[in-house]
């Protein structure tokens, strides 16, 4: 695997002898984005080289969506030990084996790693090089003794932690997504900077796996998602011992492996280990774009087709910017498809697309958040509400903390939010609402099993005709006519 650092080493790098290979599609990047788009044109037909310098299945399998839901799952099983009494169980201190809980989590990846990997798709029929690529023009990469030509290129490199320039932090020990997984000593005292979805997610399950955790944000906790739902989540890791702490901005670090301080204007916390959870960048620095014609600045340049400057090169994922999602890098390599393959149009939209962050309760979110949407349509919008605590099933599992709320514009839903448990397997209903551009009537029509969690989307919708139907003085004369003259 080449593991030379910058796109200059990796072109003037030369083995025995270059080899020449001309492809269909050249895809850069063996992530979801990249996987989802060479098993789809590879069983299509088309000539496929794929590039990964790398671990297969990018960051998701390795070190993001997989191995933190795997530890959020161990968490969750320390915490049911905790919490039994309302049940009639009788609570007690689980005895937390760290390195076990680790040893789970690359269990997990282990068990799904054969669906990424190089064999799978090499009997899809891609050419799968282990290799970092480096563009040497408009059309050719270079990948260690490769010289690949293609007609078509895929960017799908993703994005990886981003390191924010705080003084003094590269002079102690810290750890990113890509090696909490790795740490086998249980923290003490966890430090995390970042209190978006990672860093609280990670912070919930170490405080229910034994460690003091103190949560360091220089804005708002979940800024992207709506300040009412996503007050329930924090209210809730507060109670269970995570230290929230807003409008702290980590100005220097200083210390050594087991006592790190993190000093801000309001004042220092220290703790035996540090987290960086400041959000992402896009892996652009290897693929020497200026050689190729693209434009970039922190992430590639596209259009709404996924184009980028360069009329051969597709940029998919994080990359591309804007969501960085798994699921969105899955859509992209999808939509792609169209174009590359079939030479028909295809454009990727961003008004349908769910996310979710992981705690306990879980915070899900489609389209247009409440203030968004009031602001995007004034008076024209109604937003709808059902609160878990009247569903029976949160009732019946001692889930009752939550809601819904649901952004409805002329019959149309817009967006929907939904703090509680469950949130983000819920949400999958409103982003096919939003994706099929259906009316609140389609959810209102749904029955849904009883008892299920569903019945709040369904009881959300319902809300729409409250005052249509039965608060309405026409809707009730005219049953009352009906009543009194129909025979």
């Amino acid at each position: 695997m080449n593991m030379l650092n910058t796109p200059e080493e990796m072109l003037r790098a030369k083995g025995p002898a270059m080899e020449d290979i001309k492809t269909d599609v050249l895809v850069i990047g063996a992530g979801s984005g990249g996987l989802s788009f060479s098993a789809g044109a590879s069983q299509m037909g088309a000539d496929v080289t794929l590039l990964e310098g790398h671990k297969m299945g990018g960051d998701c399998l390795n070190f993001g969506c997989v191995p933190s839901k795997a530890l959020i799952a161990a968490a969750k099983q320390a915490q049911a030990m905790k919490t039994g009494e309302k049940y009639g169980v009788t609570p007690v201190t689980p005895q937390v084996d760290y390195a076990a809980a680790k040893g789970h989590v690359h269990k997990v990846i282990e068990t799904i790693a054969p669906v990424d990997s190089q064999e799978r798709f090499e009997s899809f029929g891609v050419r799968v090089i282990r290799e970092y690529g480096v563009f040497a023009d408009k059309d050719t990469v270079v990948a260690g003794n490769y010289r690949i030509k293609a007609r078509r290129i895929v960017i799908a490199t993703g994005s990886s932690p981003f390191v924010p320039p705080i003084d003094g932090l590269k002079d102690v020990p810290f750890e990113t997504n890509e090696t909490i997984f790795d740490l086998m000593e249980h923290p003490e005292h966890l430090i995390i900077i970042g209190a978006g979805p990672i860093g609280l997610e990670m912070a919930q399950a170490h405080v229910r796996l034994g460690s003091k955790v103190t949560v360091l944000e220089g804005g708002r906790a979940l800024a992207k998602d709506d300040p009412e739902m996503a007050e329930v989540v924090l209210k809730r890791l507060r109670e269970e011992g995570v230290k929230i702490i807003e409008g702290a901005r980590a100005d220097r670090i200083s210390g050594s492996a087991g006592d790190i301080a993190v000093h801000t204007e309001n004042g220092d916390v220290t703790g035996t280990h540090l987290l960086v959870a400041a959000g992402r960048k896009a892996n652009i620095d290897r693929l020497n774009l200026d050689a190729a014609g693209i434009e970039h600045d922190r992430s590639i340049k596209v259009g709404a087709d996924l184009r980028t400057t360069n009329r051969k090169v597709y940029a998919i994922g994080d990359v591309a910017g804007g969501y960085q999602f798994t699921h969105v890098a899955g859509y992209h390599g999808a939509t792609v498809i169209r174009p590359i393959l079939f030479g028909l149009p295809a454009k990727a939209r961003n008004d349908h697309i769910p996310w979710a962050t992981y705690t306990d309760p879980e915070l899900a979110q489609v389209g247009l958040t409440e203030a968004q949407a009031r602001e995007q349509h004034g008076d024209k919008l109604e937003v709808l509400r059902f609160p878990y605590h009247e569903n029976d099933r949160a009732i019946a599992e001692g889930k009752t903390e939550g809601l819904i709320k649901v952004m409805v514009v002329k019959g149309r839903p817009v967006g929907a939010s939904i703090a509680g448990a469950q949130a983000g397997e819920l949400i999958g209903l409103w982003a096919l609402v939003l994706a099929n551009k259906l009316k609140i009537g389609a959810v209102a029509a749904m029955v849904a099993p009883y008892p299920t969690l569903g019945e709040i989307s369904k009881r959300a919708a319902g809300q729409y005709y409250v005052p249509r139907l039965f608060q309405s003085d026409r809707v009730k004369a005219f049953v009352g006519f009906v009543q009194k003259y129909l025979p």
